[in-house]
């Protein structure tokens, strides 16, 4: 039996699945941290998500059909979650929430790095960055040539965090 919904709006039908406080966070991490594993996702947060608030998102994010969970080969009680097509999906989405945060909102350098060259490097640098989570997350062989767009994002928030950290901010 499939769930009742307000309406059939594709707004509202996206909003249903992802417009709780935590889903998009998650997904984030998962996307731009290449956070896997249930206790990188807890210890790294930057909003301080719950343990209980975690374990129920990503429980939800694998019924929808936007992480999957493996059992990690290493270890017994470890899962590894991966992005699916879907999720992957929303990095035009990301890219755009980005945009519209740095206009409107008291942003920080660090965390708004990423969100920058994403806007400066419009779609192209979105489509290298969705065939690289396809590599890393589905074993989609990149494109011949594709650079990796996660490391140029890394390296950008890694170098603002040092150049923060040495003026003491």
């Amino acid at each position: 039996m499939s769930e009742p919904h307000r309406s059939g709006c594709p707004i509202n039908l996206t909003l249903e699945v992802l417009g709780d406080r935590w889903s998009l966070i998650v997904i984030r991490d998962v996307m731009f941290g290449n956070r896997r594993h249930f206790r990188e996702l807890l210890q790294n947060s930057e909003e301080g998500i719950a343990s209980n608030i975690l374990a129920d998102r990503l429980k939800k994010l694998v019924e929808k059909g936007l992480l999957t969970r493996v059992d990690d080969p290493s270890h017994k009680q470890k899962a590894i979650y991966s992005l699916t097509e879907m999720s992957i999906d929303l990095v035009p989405l990301f890219a755009e929430m980005g945009a519209w945060g740095r206009r409107h909102l008291a942003v920080s350098e660090d965390l708004s790095i990423r969100a920058e060259l994403l806007e400066q490097g419009g779609r192209p640098l979105w489509q290298d960055f969705m065939h690289e989570l396809r590599f890393l997350h589905l074993g989609i062989p990149m494109p011949e040539g594709t650079p990796s767009a996660l490391a140029r994002l890394t390296e950008a928030y890694l170098e603002v965090r040092a150049r923060m950290a040495a003026a003491g901010v």
